[in-house]
């Protein structure tokens, strides 16, 4: 064999080994996140629409798709970890350019999980999730034998009806935006028009979605962080406090004993029942504060507090920074590039201290995201519960989570909040080249949160004040209206 082709050979043998190595990470990786999925939804789901008492083929049903829910649920978690995961395997090629045991960590991996995300992401909203729903709620035509199959062939039938409907929706769509000759051409192309157009509208809502919860969850996050830590008091004494709440809810306690005991007492017990409640809550409370070490009570809650309002301020300094350079510079636009290369320049001017800065805003705006996604008065009603979640809810949650962590690398380029442009097909929707948008986005995040952030700090910092001094404890002044009286 001549020198020629054995370097070629050799050439085509490293493109192997190095293709199957990708495979396995890939495979590895997707197993872990599948394997954490599925312990999370065993855990909110209701256990009794999978036992096979009542139905053996209702339970399988239900089995089936609460396997496509995992699976789904799985990619939805590789959507978030794929921006930082990119973001620190840069660094560490950066850091250790040389190092033969991190040589597997390239750019081709990088470049193959963005495009198994977004073919998984497309094949889970269009395909498996609304074929797991209407799979559940099936029950064959009818005059067919019943059984699973009866179910799968009208879930098909149902599925092919939507599809063709929704394909006729973007056909339309796409006519009436586009009316040039290249553009009515392309309209017979299912794959390279049809679905990247489909998945750029659903990008695009996804991302307005991010943009109206993300806001809101950073102000909800204050309130809730107030409920889960003991936050400190000024210029009070708790142990009275606490003394003067259990002489309250012993008082009330004797007085329902009493009613109980005594049938010519007028008294009521139902507005006693809830007086003594809440009294107890709050002698619960006071407890736990006063069992908190000082460390925590008065440490604890404002460090907290400062991190909260510090992350929250640095993402407005940077969106607002994004905004200047957007008005100044092209090259400030969102992008997608189709090759990535790793390990040569950082992605933040302050090198591995700004990368690490930028996967802890992702992962922060995701989770504010997320708790403002669940604590919007439209979507309260999604939000899962402890083995007691059916699992039309659990296909409902996992599809939200889906396109919220699937606009997320759109998001946080699209904010600024990272440099690493956008790998694969994930940089071909149409709307990241469009200026207006991506500045009125900017203009908009940077406003809402600013608002919610302002609002919520002056309205806790009026509240402490208010409690601190024992203005609350005040009566209210009452203001009457004399009336004059008509002469006669």
């Amino acid at each position: 064999m001549a020198p020629v082709e054995q370097d070629a050979l050799a050439v085509r043998e490293q493109l192997f080994h190095e293709r199957v190595r990708e495979c396995i990470i890939c495979a590895l990786l997707f197993a872990s996140l599948y394997i954490l999925c599925h312990f999370i939804i065993t855990h909110f789901k209701k256990h009794t629409d999978f036992t096979a008492v009542h139905d053996d083929e209702d339970a399988a049903v239900n089995k089936i798709a609460l396997e496509l829910c995992t699976f789904t649920l799985a990619v939805a978690l590789g959507a978030v970890l794929l921006l930082p995961f990119s973001i620190i395997s840069n660094e560490v090629l950066l850091s250790f350019p040389q190092n033969y045991y991190i040589q597997w960590l390239n750019g081709s991996l990088i470049h193959g999980l963005w495009n198994l995300v977004f073919l998984f992401s497309n094949m889970s909203l269009v395909f498996l999730m609304p074929f797991a729903y209407f799979f559940t709620e099936s029950e064959g035509f009818a005059g067919s034998k019943k059984g699973i199959m009866a179910r799968v062939y009208e879930t098909s039938v149902v599925l092919l009806l939507l599809t063709l409907l929704v394909l006729g929706m973007v056909w339309v769509a796409s006519a009436i935006v586009g009316d040039d000759a290249a553009s009515r051409q392309s309209l017979y192309d299912l794959w390279e028009y049809y679905l990247p157009y489909l998945y750029s509208c659903i990008s695009l809502f996804g991302v307005l979605l991010l943009l109206l919860c993300t806001p809101f969850g950073l102000s909800t996050m204050f309130t809730v962080t107030g409920k889960l830590l003991v936050k400190p008091r000024l210029l009070e004494d708790l142990d009275e406090q606490l003394s003067c709440t259990r002489f309250e809810e012993a008082a009330v306690s004797r007085r329902i004993r009493s009613g109980k005991a005594s049938c010519w007492l007028n008294l009521d017990m139902e507005m006693l029942q809830e007086q003594f409640l809440a009294i107890r809550s709050k002698r619960r409370k006071l407890e736990l504060r006063h069992r908190a070490s000082p460390w925590q009570r008065n440490l604890g809650y404002p460090l907290a507090m400062l991190g909260l309002l510090a992350l929250t301020g640095i993402s407005v300094l940077i969106v607002c920074f994004h905004v200047l350079e957007l008005l100044l510079d092209d090259a400030a636009m969102p992008r997608g590039i189709q090759d990535a290369s790793l390990g040569q320049v950082s992605f933040s001017i302050f090198g591995s201290f700004g990368a690490a800065l930028q996967v802890v805003l992702i992962f922060y705006l995701m989770v504010s995201s997320v708790v403002g996604f669940y604590s919007s008065p439209l979507f309260t009603r999604l939000l899962p519960e402890r083995q007691d979640t059916p699992l039309t809810k659990i296909i409902g949650n996992c599809v939200s989570l889906l396109v919220l962590s699937s606009a997320l690398p759109v998001f946080s380029r699209t904010l600024g909040i990272t440099r690493f442009d956008l790998l694969g097909d994930f940089g071909r929707f149409n709307w990241l080249g469009n200026f207006y948008i991506v500045f009125l986005y900017n203009m908009g995040f940077a406003g809402l949160t600013t608002l919610c952030l302002v609002k919520r700090v002056s309205w806790a910092v009026q509240a402490e004040l208010i409690r601190a001094f024992g203005l609350h404890k005040l009566p209210l002044p009452v203001t009457r209206c004399r009336t004059r009286s008509k002469p006669s």
